[in-house]
Formats: structure tokens, sequence, C-alpha cells
């Protein structure tokens, strides 16, 4: 692909494009390609009609069909495979012929997608060079000095190409192609050159620098011009290609055209490019179709061509009409993209593309799968009288197609209501997910993956948890079986699996542990970081935190597996399992369900939990063989759990208050953590400076860094061994010249994941030589900080220093450490003395100007997201000059910066109290009004996370923001607001709470669920982090809450205070809600009653989550509804959300009093609160969805417009062919015994017996003796029906309402005469009626359209080779007809008024 503008390369070959029209045409995408062929001179026309009588080799698209993320998105582009015996008759006709145009996508955007592969390649390269250098580096220079000499030219050639792709991407982003407006007459309008494209403007003509348009032609007319084009007979089919794909670039330049269009007309250039006997134009043909699909009407209209039988005839054929087939789908597909659409999709289609999707090798088969799963949603009675469930069921079944996740969400959705769950088996569809895991020939780990994720996907959806948990849990009993009687795959993905659903996240010392080594270490130097960090992590909370429903739901998960058995077969599989990493993995996770159950199960289910009978039990039974391996399962979990206390002890207990004064129960361990590392002998120091091997050598890749590391941050903190390491060794000398720049080693060093340690070192290194005046003393002299000053004047242009080549140049920061600086200044800016050194060398004023002249925003970028602002010095002063004078992007950034000092607190330099975030707020306050919505909706969300804590809140409140100006944007911290007695007056003085509070009471609470619920179904999907190993300094780590919170709601927020429950007690909402839920709640028929009962529940769930609003939940009976309905609605979704709510009730001390009368129980901490995460005390109550009744096939009836033959056949009974049979029915029957023996479907014997023979088809018994009599009867060409239209529309009644395979659909078509499906497309049935019964001169076709039979009469039926010869020569014998009839189609076209009263005699001037 060539962009029309990014390099001179492109730019001259652009050039020679203007000058030579075919370079353009084969520059081009789509079949604009083709070569326009002329129509043949009169004299030369007197041959049959031919659209296509030669092959067309596409050039192949591989896996242009693999399924893709989005359901029901395929490649666009078409591909033809054609016999090499045809394709030899004309090699060359279509060279340039490579593939339909079907994305709108620019040669430009193609290019620019091409040249960032080659740059994530290139980066590919580029990473594994750096890691091959480090590796070497290890090793001795002698021995790698060739091998590392070819890895840094590979590198230094990498990196040229990076910088070379990356500066043409940047040229074809902001260059765009001129616009060409070529000047042409009419005629070329049409044609548009010799080659399907529009001629370049000429230099003489198009007026250079003038600004004067040319005249465009009417839409309309080139309609008019390209029907006419496709109206002439007798061309190449590239000829027809290239109008169909000139008329619907036409369509894509003016959408309204569509609804103009007369389909008299369009509809008969239609139905002849869909019979040519070219597949390229038929695959033309439906393209054309689909883009001049507008609404229903047009739907309607397609179909009354009769275009069910050809959308049929295309899709049964080979895989060499690929082409013809996939843009038959496509316009199948397209039905479903118009509203109400479905409904014009007929039942044999349906059933067709059913049999394509049961071939495992059909390369169409994904996208079948799709659309059938597509019309499952939309259509269910439709999917089902179609034959098309067995399909998705047997792809749920084998775990082979890869989307199955979103093939579950089709049934999850039939799931989740009564009227559409029917046409489903209960403890069927979905139960087969589990059967690659229960079969024991199923060992495909990849299938295990596939299904396992479904599973999952299931399990998180409420209708999949409630059908799953029908009949006593036994899918989900099944696959836990499974886990301890198959060995294998089977048990490791279970365990992913388990690992997957309870969202646990391993330690960082789970891989070690895995391969076998001990724990004894893990746990202290976990605990030592956690408890270094732990302050810093802690949030002010201080209403108590609120409601994670994703922990809440993860609870009843929790319940359930515990309840079908997982924690004593996890115990059976550490005994059982060979595979010893299976089973430190089953003991990890052991340990994880035990946390996971004390922290969110009640106790009257975690406290038999933690006993684990079984296990103690066999380690007590002491002359048993077990008694060994039990003893041993006991010592691993211990370990586990104890480590696992150590790593996170406020995650292992529910007893920690989310409050700034919780205890850190991490200080309660048994071995006291004492910061020991800096008292060493003097032995220990002189021998850890020795094992770092700075001091042997100054080959800093020699370098021990995890030992350099330790002694920076351990025993150099002390001033004496400080100077002792700078006056008695050079330590701390060649640690210092290694950061210095322009000693061009760390500035030089190239950046990644790995090469990271060196700026943490470097940063550690800056906070030791703070901590003592002889380090503020040696930093003060050291040549480091000047030399970053001198760098940085570098970039400032007002400060007369110059370089060829910056230090803080862009593609250096990107490229090497020197971005590592910056951290290193964070850290002097933290501390007085540090901002002092900085001030010393005008650090900061050549910030300040680098900011005013807004030339570098990456490093301005840089710079902001480093420095320290806890000082009030001139790092804030830089920020608020980058928060109002910047570009919007910096200030975006600024506004980020400020995030964690708004919204955690901060210690100050002796760690002892809070340092005040007042400054940060105001700031915050300030940027609501920037004049750019991005900046203040940045700012609302960082403000709405601070009101957390209530200190922060009231001050905001203080502050009086106003939001008028931002709308919905600033409405969630408006609701904040109302938490507080000071922001509840300060909102009433604004007549706010009474305006708003209407609002939400007439509409916004049912909008509410619309909101909530896509918030869930967020938090709910699994977002799988993409590491790579390369670190960008300009990726800042923002701290992106999850939605797994509550979104802001108007009445939980006004019940926070007394003179907001007074207000809402005298406007009488909260009873209004409860009346609702009471007289509406079990209804499950009226949708939109069904959002009012949701919103009424989330209503009265936020409003009974706060301590005040306690009196209004005893004021009514609205819990025990609420419960009724969690426990005993049909619809799933709705009983989802009740226990949702019940888990908000819970969250109240009142609240949870009457869950707990009512069978409910929730998990408390040691003050007696509850965490919310409330679930019922038996399971069975809860899931107790019972099997309903399934509606068969049998019962649906179809809407005659889903139907492509709507004639009913008699009733068929099986033929028996045994005499004791018969003699039974005679017995059973008496004198009706003719009847049944034989009904008659056709009055003539031989119809009679073709339409048996094609239902003995369907049966698999008689399959093969009526396949071979069938193909008897065609090759004695004694069936006359064979020719019949009415035998044929038959025929396709029995195919659209039986099941047949593929193979037999394309071979019973195939039986048929080719002029046929002619007769019934242009309903020329009664004429060729009348022909057929004169058996002198059966009706043969001729050659206008030519061949259009499926493949089967190809490649299954060589029997066929000889009557296809003697059509042949019967065709030869129509080539007079043919003249007439193109003569007549001319006038047909030329004159539309006419064309309807002649379109009759046309259609049957093509057989005659």
């Amino acid at each position: 692909m060539l962009s029309t503008s990014a390099t001179p390369t492109q730019k001259s070959f652009a050039s020679q494009q203007s000058a030579n029209p075919v370079h353009i045409a084969n520059s081009r995408t789509s079949f604009e390609r083709d070569g326009l062929q002329p129509p043949p001179a009169p004299g030369l026309s007197g041959g049959a009609r031919n659209l296509s009588a030669s092959a067309v080799n596409f050039a192949p698209r591989g896996s242009s069909l693999n399924p893709s993320p989005m359901p029901g998105s395929f490649s666009s582009d078409l591909r033809s495979h054609m016999n090499l015996s045809r394709a030899g008759s004309r090699p060359d006709m279509f060279s340039s012929l490579e593939k339909l145009d079907e994305d709108d996508g620019s040669i430009q955007e193609r290019t620019l997608a091409h040249l960032r592969e080659a740059l994530g390649r290139e980066m590919k390269i580029k990473e594994g060079s750096e890691n091959m250098l480090e590796a070497l580096n290890t090793k001795k220079a002698k021995q790698t000095k060739e091998q590392r000499q070819r890895v840094e030219a590979e590198l230094n050639s990498s990196n040229l190409r990076i910088k070379e792709l990356r500066q043409k991407i940047t040229a074809a982003q902001r260059t765009k192609p001129p616009p060409t407006t070529p000047t042409r007459s009419r005629t070329e309008t049409t044609y548009q050159g010799p080659n399907g494209v529009r001629s370049p403007p000429s230099a003489s003509r198009s007026g250079v620098g003038s600004d004067i348009e040319e005249p465009t032609e009417s839409p309309t007319f080139v309609l008019a011009e390209i029907l006419r084009a496709l109206e002439m007979d007798g061309m190449t089919p590239d000829y027809y290609v290239s109008r169909a794909n000139n008329l619907v670039n036409l369509f894509k330049r003016h959408p309204t055209l569509k609804y103009d269009l007369v389909w008299s007309v369009f509809g008969l250039r239609m139905q002849v490019m869909l019979l040519s006997e070219s597949r390229e134009v038929v695959a033309a043909g439906y393209r054309m179709t689909r883009y001049a699909i507008s609404d229903i009407a047009s739907l309607k209209n397609i179909r009354s061509l009769n275009t069910d039988y050809l959308v049929t005839w295309s899709l049964i054929k080979d895989r060499k009409s690929d082409v013809e087939r996939e843009q038959a789908l496509k316009l199948v597909r397209a039905f479903l993209d118009v509203k109400d659409g479905v409904r014009e999709i007929s039942r044999a289609i349906v059933r067709t593309i059913g049999a394509i999707a049961e071939e495992p090798e059909e390369r169409l088969r994904p996208i079948c799968i799709e659309t059938l799963a597509e019309i499952l949603v939309r259509d269910p009675r439709l999917l089902i009288a179609g034959g098309g469930l067995a399909p998705l069921h047997e792809a749920l079944a084998d775990g082979s197609y890869k989307a199955s996740e979103s093939l579950t969400a089709a049934f999850l959705y039939l799931l989740d209501a009564p009227e559409k769950r029917k046409y489903l088996r209960p403890g069927n569809e979905l139960e087969t997910l589990f059967v690659v895991f229960t079969d024991d020939m199923s060992s495909d780990e990849r299938f295990l993956k596939q299904s396992a994720k479904a599973i999952a996907s299931a399990l998180r959806s409420w209708s999949g948890l409630m059908n799953l948990s029908m009949y006593n849990f036994r899918a989900i009993r099944s696959i836990i079986q499974s886990m301890v009687v198959s060995d294998g795959p089977v048990r490791e993905t279970v365990l992913d699996l388990l690992y997957s659903l309870f969202r646990i996240k391993s330690p960082a010392w789970a891989t070690s542990f895995l391969a076998g080594r001990r724990l004894t270490t893990y746990g202290r130097v976990t605990n030592l970081k956690s408890t270094t960090t732990k302050s810093s992590q802690s949030d002010f909370d201080d209403d108590g935190g609120e409601q994670n429903f994703v922990e809440h739901f993860t609870a009843l998960l929790l319940a359930i597996f515990i309840k079908a058995g997982v924690v004593p077969a996890l115990l059976r599989l550490t005994q059982v399992s060979e595979n010893l990493i299976l089973r430190r993995k089953s003991t990890l996770l052991i340990g994880e369900v035990l946390k996971l159950s004390s922290r969110l199960l009640p106790p009257s289910w975690s406290n038999e939990l933690q006993l684990l009978p079984e296990l103690f039990s066999a380690a007590a039974r002491l002359k048993d063989e077990n008694h060994f391996s039990a003893t041993g399962v006991i010592y691993q979990i211990s370990s586990v759990s104890k480590t696992l206390y150590r790593s996170s002890p406020a995650a292992y207990t529910p007893s920690v208050m989310p409050s700034s004064n919780s205890l850190d129960l991490g200080l309660l361990d048994d071995h006291p953590k004492s910061n020991t590392s800096v008292n060493f002998d003097d032995a220990t120091f002189r021998q850890l400076l020795i094992d770092s091997v700075v001091l042997s050598s100054s080959n800093y890749s020699k370098w021990n860094w995890d030992v350099v590391l330790r002694l920076i941050e351990g025993p150099l903190t002390n001033g004496k061994r400080l100077e002792e390491a700078i006056k008695a060794s050079k330590f701390v000398k060649r640690i210092m010249s290694f950061y210095r720049p322009f000693k061009y080693k760390f500035s030089e060093i190239k950046s990644s994941r790995n090469t990271q340690k060196y700026v943490r070192a470097g940063c550690s290194l800056m906070n030791t030589l703070l901590q003592s005046p002889e380090g503020i003393k040696y930093l003060s002299d050291n040549k480091l900080l000047r030399q970053i000053a001198e760098c940085l004047a570098q970039c400032d242009p007002t400060s007369g220093l110059t370089a060829q080549y910056p230090m803080f140049s862009k593609d250096r920061l990107t490229d090497t450490l020197c971005g590592g600086y910056f951290p290193m200044l964070g850290v002097l800016s933290g501390d007085p003395k540090g901002i002092l050194m900085l001030d010393r060398w005008r650090i900061f004023n050549m910030m300040y100007r680098i900011v005013d002249l807004k030339q570098r925003p990456d490093l301005i970028k840089l710079m902001l997201a480093n420095f320290d602002y806890s000082l009030q010095a001139h790092p804030r002063v830089l920020l608020s000059k980058a928060l109002t004078a910047g570009t919007k992007d910096i200030r975006i950034n600024a506004t980020n910066a400020l995030r964690k000092y708004a919204t955690r607190p901060r210690m100050n330099a002796q760690g002892t109290e809070p340092v005040d975030s007042k400054w940060a707020i105001q700031m915050l306050v300030t940027q609501l009004y920037d004049p750019e919505v991005e900046v203040c909706a940045t700012a609302v969300k960082i403000l709405e996370k601070s009101c957390n804590a209530k200190n922060h809140l009231e001050y905001i409140v203080k502050c009086r923001p106003a939001l008028d100006h931002l709308g919905e944007i600033g409405a969630p911290l408006l609701l904040r607001f109302l938490s507080t007695s000071i922001g509840y007056h300060y909102l009433d003085g604004l007549d706010y709470i009474s305006n708003e509070m209407d609002d939400w009471f007439l509409g916004r609470n049912d909008s509410y669920v619309g909101v909530i619920e896509a918030s869930l179904a967020r938090s709910f999907l699994d977002h799988q982090d993409d590491h790579t190993n390369r670190i960008s300094v300009f990726d800042v780590e923002q701290e992106m809450e999850a939605d797994s919170h509550v979104p802001p709601h108007f009445y939980r927020e006004l019940t926070r205070t007394q003179e907001g429950c007074k207000l809402l007690r005298d406007k009488g909402h909260f009873d209004e809600f409860a009346a609702t839920i009471r007289d509406h709640g079990m209804q499950s028929d009226d949708p939109e009653m069904m959002i009012k009962v949701k919103g009424c529940l989330w209503a009265v769930g936020n409003v009974g989550s706060m301590e005040l609003g306690a009196p209004f939940l005893e004021s009514c009976d609205v819990v025990e509804h609420i419960v009724s309905i969690a426990q005993g609605h049909e619809v799933m979704s709705l009983r989802g959300t009740a226990f949702f709510v019940i888990g908000l009730i819970s969250r109240s001390i009142h609240g949870l009093e009457i869950l707990s009368e009512n069978g409910w129980d929730a998990n408390t901490n040691v003050m007696g609160h509850s965490l919310g995460f409330c679930i019922p005390s038996n399971l069975s109550r809860f899931f107790s969805l019972q099997p309903w009744k399934h509606s068969p096939v049998t019962t649906i009836e179809l809407p005659e417009t889903q139907k492509t033959e709507s004639a009913k056949f008699p009733a068929v009974p099986s033929r028996p062919r045994s005499e004791s049979l018969i003699r039974a029915i005679e017995a059973e029957h008496g004198e009706n015994v003719a009847e049944i023996r034989k009904v008659e479907l056709d009055p003539d014997p031989t119809n009679q017996r073709i339409l048996e023979l094609v239902i003995d088809l369907a049966n698999m018994v008689l399959y093969r003796r009526a396949r071979n009599e069938l193909m008897q009867i065609k090759s004695q060409k004694r069936a006359v029906g064979f020719k019949q239209p009415h035998l044929f529309r038959r025929v396709m009644g029995l195919l659209e309402c039986h099941h047949y395979r593929l193979a037999d659909r394309s071979m019973i078509v195939g039986l048929f005469d080719k002029s046929v499906l002619r007769s019934i497309i242009f309903d020329d049935e009664e004429s060729e009626e009348e022909d057929d019964d004169d058996e002198k001169h059966p009706a043969t076709g001729g050659a206008v359209i030519g061949r259009s039979h499926v493949s089967g009469s190809d490649d299954d039926e060589e029997e066929d080779e000889d009557e296809d010869e003697e059509e042949d020569g019967e065709d030869e014998d129509d080539d007079s007809s043919g003249d007439e009839q193109r003569t007549e189609r001319r006038r047909s076209v030329s004159d539309p008024p006419a064309a309807d009263t002649k379109r009759h005699s046309v259609r049957r001037s093509f057989d005659s």
C-alpha cells in the first residue's frame, strides 16, 4: 500500500500517477481496477448474452473470516477459486482484480496501520537486542566480543529504523491527500476512463490555485447512467463488477439516494447479476443489493424479487464459490441491521446457514454461528423453527468455537425472562459447556480454556448462575468432581477457573512457591514492604466506605462453591495428585479460599470451614498411611496462610475499620521488624562494599545492584558510615560518577523494564544523601546537579546554551534513561535542603521558562509528574503556572498530578501527621472554571474522590464552587455536598435540592438503572493487563479507580443528614417507592414497569444503607417484599438487583436486623458494623428456580413473511418395509391402511417418487439407497420434474422444513435444470409448465445467464457431465433468441415507464 502523501518517494509516485492513469488504476483497492471493456460492435453482438464466461483468480485472503472480538464482524474482501482448466482460457483477464472495495478507509489510513505494525515489530527487535546485551554483560568480554558486536549492530540498525518509521508516521498524520476535482464530460462521469477510474485533472482546465469548483453531475443522473451501463449484454465480468462497484461508491457518497430507487428497474438489474454464471458478478450483485437497503420497505422489495431462492442457492455452493457465499451471507446479516429486519429473514435461509454451521471444516462456520446467535437474540422462534439451535448447541459443547463467550451471552439473554426461557430446555443448553471437562476423551487444552472462559462468563451473570445452580448445583458439582477424577490439563484449567471466579490475585512469591522454594523469607520481606507503605495506602473514608458489588457477588459465588464441596475436593487433590506444582497450587488456593471466607462470608459459613475437619481427622489416624500426607498438607496450609496474613493482614480479617485510625495488624506480628539494617558492624559493612563489586571495577554492568541498593537504603543513611564510604573508599565517588550526565553512562543506557533498577537506585541515593549533613555537603559539592542544570539549560532558549544533540531531547527521553533524572529531582524537591540545592543552580528558573514557552510538552509533563508538591515552594508555583497557562493537554496532566494530594493523606517528613491538602483542593476548585470541558471533568472526578474524607468535603463546600456551567459533569460533585449539613444548606440556598429531588422522582430514578447496570457490567469484566518489557517515561500512572462502587445516588446522599431525612419524609417519596415495590414487584411481563421497580429498589436500598434511613425501613414492610423478589421472581436480572439492594440495606444496623429475621446474614467487623456482603443462610431458598415447561418446535407457528414456501405438505407417515409392521398397521387402522401407506405428494408418479426419496434422505437408515436412486433417475433422464418449477418449489419446501446436511442440500438442488431457478426468479412458472407439458422440447434454458448451479453438480455428480454437454449444444441453437431478448431488454431499461408493461415478456424471452 502506498500513501498518497507521506514521504518524498510517495510524492514522486503520486506525480507519476498524474501522468499515467494506468498507475492510478493499479493503486486503487477496489474493483475500480478492472478494465472497462467497450461494448461489442453491432455486427459482433450476435452471440448469446454472457455476463461472464471465463475464470477469475482472486488473491487469496487466508484467514479473512477468523472470528473477531466483535460479533459478526469479518473481512470484507472477496476471493474466488476457479478450476485450473477454466482459468487457463483467459489467464490475464483479471490480473489487476484483487478484491471488492468493502471498507471506507482510505489508502492513507491503511499506510498508517502498516507503519505502526512495522514500528511494533522493530520495538520488539530492539527489546530483544537489549535483553541479549544485558545477558552478555554478565559473561566475560573476550568470550562474547563477536556476539556482542553483532547484537550492537542489530540494535543500532533497529534504532535507525524506528526513528525513520516515527518520522514517516508523523508525516503521514500531518499530511492529507489533496482533493482532486477532475474535468470530465457526462459520459466520463459514468465510465470513468478506460480503467474504471476518474482521469486526473488537467493543468490547463483545472485552474491551479483557483477557488472555483467545477460542476458535478447529479447523483440521480449518475445512477441512471450506471443502470443503463449494466443493461448492456455480452460484456466481460469485470465490466459488470466495476459498474456495480461504482454504484456502491455512489451510495456511499449519497446515502439518501437509495430512498429514491425505482425497484422495478434496479431489481431487474439485480436479478440478472445474481443469475450470472460468474461468481464475481453474483458477489458484486449481492454487494450492490446490500448497499441499496434503507429500511424495512426495501427489505420487502428485495424479497419480492424472489431473492430467498438465490441466497439459498448461493450459500449451498462449495468453497470455490466463497466469494459469492460470503457476500450472500453479508446480505443476510444486513437484514439484522434494520429495525425489525429479522422478520424478513426466511426459515429456508436459517436452515441453510445452520447447515453451514454444522460443518467443522467450513470456512464460513464462525460467522454463520455468530449470525445464528444474533437471530436467536432477536427472534428465537425463527431460529428454533429453522433448526438453528442444534449448531449453536454443538458449538458450545465441543469447545472448538473461539468466541464461545459471545455465544454463551445469547443463551444467557434468553434464560433471563420466562417468555423467552421457554424455548430452551431446562438444564440443557448451558450445561453443555461442562462436557469437555467431564468427557474422558476431551483433553485439548485450548478447548478446555475456551470452555472455561464461557463458564466464567455464565457464572458472572444472574441468569447463568441461577440456571447452573438448578438441580442442587449439579453442574457446579460436576466440574468440581472432574478436578479430582480427571488428570492432566483438566485439573489445571479448573484451578485457573477458580482463581478467576474468586478474583484471586496471586502474591508476588507465588511463582517461587510453586517452583518448590520455601516460605521462610517471603513473609518477612513482604511484611516489611507492607509496613513501610501502609501509611501511604490507607484512605480516609469517614462514612464507612461504599458498597463493593463485585466482592458481594464474589461472596455469593464462594458460598455456592463451598456448598458444592470445593474445599474437600481441593484437600483431596493435594493428597492424590502426583504433580507437585498442582499440589502446591491447590494448597495456595485453599489458603486463599480460607482468607476470602473469613473476610466475605458470615461466621455461620466461615467458622466451621476454617477448622478443616476432614483433613485433621485424616491426620489424626496415626495408623493410616494417609496420615503423613495429611500432616504435610496441614503444614503447607499453615505456612501459606501465615505468609498470606503477613502479606496483607488488613485484607485477611474483617475487623479493620476503613478509617485513618485503623490499627495496623502488621505491627502485631510475633517477629518485630526494627530497621536493623542500619546497624551493621564494621566487618559486615566492609564485606558489603566488597560484594557490591563497585570497589574492584568501574564497569557498572558488573556491579551487584541488589547489594548496592541494600547499602544505599541501609548503612549509608548513617552519617558516619556515609563519611567512611566517601573518604575511605571509592564507593560513593563511583556511584555518583555513574549518574553524572556527561559521563554518558547512566544517560546512555536504553530504557527498558530491566534497566529501571538504575533509576530506583538513583532516587534512593538522593534520599540517602539528604538524611545527613555529610550527604548534603557532598551532594552540594558534586558535579551531578550542575551538569543536570546544564542539560536543562540546553532546552531553555533564553539560556544561550545550545547543543546539537541535547541531553533532554525527545528521542533521548524516550529511548534512554535520561528521563530518570526527573524522579531524582522530584526526591530533592520534597525536602527543604534539596530545594535550596536546586535553587542554587537556577533549575527552577529554567523550568519556569520551559513551561512558559510551551515548546517541549513532553518535558513539561515529565516534570509535573515527578515533582513533590508537599512543600510550599517553587514546585507548587510551577504547578500553578502549568494549571493556568499551559495547553489543554498540559493542564489535564497538571490536574491529574493533584490527585494523590487531594484524595490520599500525605505524611510529613517526620511521618507523624498528614500534610494539609487544602492547597490542592483550592487548585482543583480553580480548575472547575477552565474553558476546556475535559479539564473540568478531570477536576470533578478528583474532587468527588476527595469527598470520601469528611474534612475534605467540608472544605470543598467552604470554597463554594459554582458548577452550574458544567451541567451533568458537575452533578456527581453536587450530590456529594448533600452528605453534610453545611453542604445541604449551601445547596438549599441555591434552590438545588428541591429541583433535583423532583427531577429524580419523575425520571432520573429510572435512568439510574441503566447507569448502574452499565457500571456493574464493566466491573465484572476481566481486565487483562498487557505487560510489556518497555517503560515509557511519558506513561504517567494515574490512580484510576474501578467502576465497582455505587454511582452516586441522590437519595443516598440526601439521607446522610437529618435535614435531608426530614425533607424526604415530608415529600413522601419513600412511601411511593415502597408502594410500587409492593404492588408491582413480582410482575414480569411489562418491561417498563420492571425498570420502574428496579429504580424504586435502588432508591430504597440507598436510603436503607444509611443509619439515618432506619426509620424509613421500619415504617413499612418493604424489606420483606425485596426478599420475596430476590427469592421468587421469574426474571433473573431483577433477582440480582434485589440481591444487591439487600447488600446495601445490610450496611445499616437496623437493616441487618430485619434481614436476619428473614434468613439473611452478613459479616461484621469487631465493632459490629456490617460490611454489606449479605447472603442467604439457606442457599436453596435463593436459588429456587424450578424447571419450566419447554415449548417444542412443533408448537411454533411462524408468520408468512418468514417462510419461503408457505404451502403445507400433508403428513407423511413412515413407510414400513416389513410385512409384520404392515399387518400391524392394517389391524390398527382397518380400511384406511392404503392412505397410511402412501400419501399423494404429486400427481405425477415420477415426481411422487422423487419427493419420497428426498424425504428419505433425511433418514440415515434409508439415506444411501435414496441417494443412489435419485442419481439413477437423474442419469436416465426420465424425470421431467427436474425441469418443472412446481417440483422445485416442493423440494425447496422440504429443505426448508427438515434437516439436511450441506452436501445433501447441494446435491438435491443440483439435480434440477438451470432454467428452473430463472423461471422462479422471473415468475415465469406458468409458461415453463406449458413447455414442460410438451416433452419433445424440454426447457433447457438459454445462454443468457449461463451456469448458476451449485457446486454439487461439479463435485458430487459425475453423471451430469453428459447432460451438460447436451445442454451446451442446445445453448448454441438459442443464439437468435438471445439477440431478440437483448434488444427487448435495452428497451425495457432505457424506457422505465414501459419497463413494467414489458417485464413479463422480457423474462419469458430468456428461455424461449
